[in-house]
């Protein structure tokens, strides 16, 4: 079920008018968990096994550390081993083996064929991000950071929450579960401000992002039928779409919790206006950034074990997070790049001329160059793809591209919009009329010439 689709708009209606009919009621909690089970079960009611699973672990392992101080450590690797197991088996294993299978001698089976009769082996949707939602739970638990949750429905709802269950993003227990105590009440500038980010996102996915995808899935389907020109600039519209999609579908997930009174956390703060590569990743995907440090980072020691280490664990984290993205050489690779370019840059970033002297909108820049050659790789559909690619940028003539106009007016009116956004004139984007103005010229723009629906790219992840 998508948000921009027909089928989501009604199923929306249903629960909200649900919802506000029992707000008065001890029923509204298991209203919105039966809606969240209704809308990730509508892909393939077998998911819901999965999740339901996890979520009764995780929360029996927070209640059995609650109970035994000596066991506090066994519960936790418990949950954890759990989780990682589920997304290694399902996202991981069948890359895994087809490496494996290379060698001389070596002959696994495929994963698929492990499956109980008559079940197909699928990557369950939203699988990395729910999994990672609740194992904070017992991480943050076992750290002492959080109480205890002692309604399962609660705790079901926190792991489940429908807006933001399949693509992020990834919530903190301490930010979602106490907004579950009690029914929230919706003001009229809640119901106004999360249509408007829900109008918001569907205009960055149906009219951009889908725009720009015509272009890429040309350019990138057969890379040896183009010049440079013309791949150089389809990998600048791939990390407009990615951005337009992705932090597309983020908006309509926080437009659609805030409709009801929950506020979701900001996940995208213009992330190609950074200034250098830690900037970039303090606004792009920020649940997922602060994920990995809280939880990898400073973990293997972050930066309190001297220059080495910090740059091994920077550089370990990224690599990770590379392969989170998806199983496959490209994206490990596109994670490495990140962690080679940060412990790269790192020092550069603190020096006075850094900081002071070199113009902003120079690291600007450069940091979005360097962010968009690494998209080749997350983009490429092989590494010989990707090889392709970067050779014939560098060295092929860079004959006419053949790039829609509209395609490079409508991400230089973003990126100036953006610009704006975070100058001394932002001010000018604040009055009622300019927002309400600019929702009325997005719809009228989605009706009139959006470019239909598609999978967002993040659920594959």
């Amino acid at each position: 079920m998508l948000f921009h689709t027909w089928t989501f708009l009604c199923f929306f209606v249903i629960v909200l008018g649900g919802f506000h009919a029992l707000r008065r009621t001890s029923l509204w909690l298991h209203w919105l968990l039966l809606a969240s089970y209704v809308f990730y079960g509508w892909w393939n009611p077998y998911y819901l096994g999965l999740i339901l699973y996890s979520t009764a672990l995780d929360f029996l392992a927070v209640q059995m550390m609650d109970r035994s101080n000596a066991r506090r450590r066994l519960w936790l690797w418990i949950s954890i081993i759990n989780n990682l197991s589920l997304l290694f088996f399902f996202k991981y294993a069948g890359f895994f083996i087809s490496n494996l299978n290379g060698l001389p001698g070596l002959n696994l089976p495929q994963p698929e064929n492990l499956m109980p009769f008559g079940l197909e082996y699928l990557l369950p949707v939203g699988i990395s991000f729910y999994t990672f939602q609740s194992m904070s739970y017992t991480i943050d638990f076992y750290r002492g950071e959080i109480e205890r949750e002692k309604s399962f429905v609660r705790f079901a709802t926190f792991v489940s929450f429908f807006p933001q269950l399949v693509a992020g993003p990834i919530e903190r227990a301490r930010n979602l579960l106490p907004q579950f105590l009690r029914a929230p009440k919706v003001t009229r500038e809640d119901f106004a401000d999360g249509l408007s980010l829900f109008v918001l996102g569907l205009f960055k996915k149906l009219a951009l992002a889908n725009y720009l995808a015509l272009y890429v899935e040309r350019v990138y389907g057969a890379p040896g039928d183009f010049g440079g020109g013309a791949l150089a600039l389809a990998t600048f519209a791939f990390a407009w779409q990615i951005y337009f999609d992705f932090s597309g579908y983020t908006d309509m997930a926080r437009g659609v919790a805030r409709m009801m009174g929950f506020r979701l956390m900001l996940n995208f703060n213009n992330p190609y206006l950074a200034v250098s590569l830690g900037d970039f990743w303090s606004r792009w995907h920020i649940s997922l950034s602060t994920w990995f440090r809280d939880y990898v980072y400073i973990p293997l020691g972050g930066n309190r074990k001297g220059g080495r280490r910090m740059y091994a664990n920077l550089l370990a984290t990224f690599i990770i997070s590379g392969l989170w993205h998806g199983a496959a050489w490209t994206f490990l690779v596109w994670g490495m790049l990140h962690g080679l370019g940060l412990v790269a840059t790192r020092q550069l970033e603190r020096s006075t001329w850094f900081r002071d002297r070199l113009p902003r909108f120079v690291k600007q820049i450069g940091v979005f160059l360097f962010v968009c050659f690494a998209w080749i790789f997350f983009r490429a559909e092989s590494m010989s793809d990707a090889g392709l690619i970067i050779s014939r940028i560098f060295s092929s003539a860079w004959t006419d591209p053949q790039i829609p106009l509209l395609m490079l007016v409508l991400v230089g009116a973003t990126w100036a919009c953006q610009f704006l956004q975070e100058s001394r004139w932002r001010s000018l984007l604040q009055p009622a009329w300019v927002r309400v103005g600019l929702v009325v010229g997005m719809l009228l723009y989605i009706c009139l010439c959006s470019s239909g629906g598609g999978e967002f790219i993040y659920f594959q992840f």
